[in-house]
């Protein structure tokens, strides 16, 4: 089982980045879902956006909800996460992680998920 995330980097402010998520060893229908988590220093980690696979269906906390854009691509195994008009404060290491089960909505809790990558890091400057 693994999770591989890329796409990081030093964007000044305003930029954009897309981060993916490319997963693989898991067996069929073993994971429902993917999420993606950020963790700064000093921070909790906090879900920014998680994405079923079956039916595409989305969570992304308000916080984020107009900057961030997750989406997927199941043919590729990969999940990917549009960040625009990025700011300082998005500065952060950015982890992948897949879970299962089906809930109403993707659920943004990281208990509820059972496999992390190692994560990508994201350097906005002023």
């Amino acid at each position: 089982v693994q999770l591989v995330e890329s796409g990081g980097g030093l964007v000044q402010a305003g930029g954009s980045l897309r981060l993916s998520c490319a997963f693989s060893g898991f067996r069929i229908k073993e994971i429902s879902l993917i999420a993606w988590f950020r963790q700064a220093p000093g921070k909790e980690r906090e879900a920014v956006s998680a994405i079923y696979f079956g039916d595409g269906s989305t969570n992304t906390p308000r916080s984020v909800e107009n900057r961030f854009t997750i989406s997927k691509d199941n043919a590729k195994n990969t999940v990917y996460l549009q960040m625009n008009n990025l700011k300082p404060e998005d500065t952060a290491k950015y982890l992948c992680a897949a879970g299962r089960g089906i809930w109403e909505m993707p659920p943004l809790e990281d208990w509820e998920y059972d496999w992390w990558g190692q994560g990508t890091q994201v350097t906005v400057s002023s």
